[in-house]
């Protein structure tokens, strides 16, 4: 298992525009979600870190979005070389894993750049105005770490933002496998 760390994008900045078709066949904007506070998870199907995790993002993302979080997951990874994480694959998944949240199909790889995401997971949590507050890690748990996945990260960053108080600036990144990008296709930030 190759470990690639989250890039960490400099907070403050604007949530990149994204409108991407999600397992339902609907296309969802980052327009949606104006006013709303949103998380953006770059997830996949196949990635052991994401599997890792799987059910407890379930059950965190049901938790949040009806505390007034909105949630997406995007998918990024080129199917040529992953086709266990195409659209079809995505769609079965979300139903299995009991996703209520959107799950996006980044084909082109556009938005996976505008984020500068690097791994999966990669999470991005933005204010009801759309600006980054906090991107790093669900938790300290990884793969055969035998640390319980507890999400504390992610819940502080966003228990902190939905009651109004500061978010911690001290994040750690999230860990991953890498994003498998189009031969040619990797962003100059992850050495491309």
């Amino acid at each position: 298992m190759v470990k690639t760390a989250s890039t960490m994008l400099p907070l403050g900045n604007a949530a990149p525009d994204f409108s991407l078709s999600n397992v339902d066949g609907k296309e969802v904007s980052l327009k949606d979600f104006t006013g709303k506070p949103l998380l953006v998870m770059f997830i996949c199907n196949h990635c052991p870190f994401v599997i890792h995790l799987r059910s407890a993002l379930a059950e965190f993302a049901s938790e949040y979005q009806l505390k007034g979080l909105a949630v997406v997951g995007i998918s990024s990874n080129d199917v040529t070389t992953h086709p266990q994480d195409g659209p079809e694959e995505m769609k079965a998944e979300a139903k299995s894993a009991g996703y209520t949240f959107p799950y996006l199909y980044d084909e082109t790889q556009d938005v996976a750049k505008a984020y500068h995401a690097a791994c999966t997971p990669d999470f991005f949590l933005f204010d009801a105005d759309h600006k980054l507050v906090y991107r790093g890690q669900f938790d300290d748990s990884r793969p055969q770490s035998d640390i319980p996945v507890t999400g504390e990260d992610l819940r502080a960053a966003c228990d902190a933002l939905l009651d109004g108080e500061p978010i911690r600036e001290d994040q750690k990144p999230s860990i991953g496998c890498n994003i498998k990008w189009r031969e040619g296709n990797a962003p100059s930030y992850f050495g491309g």
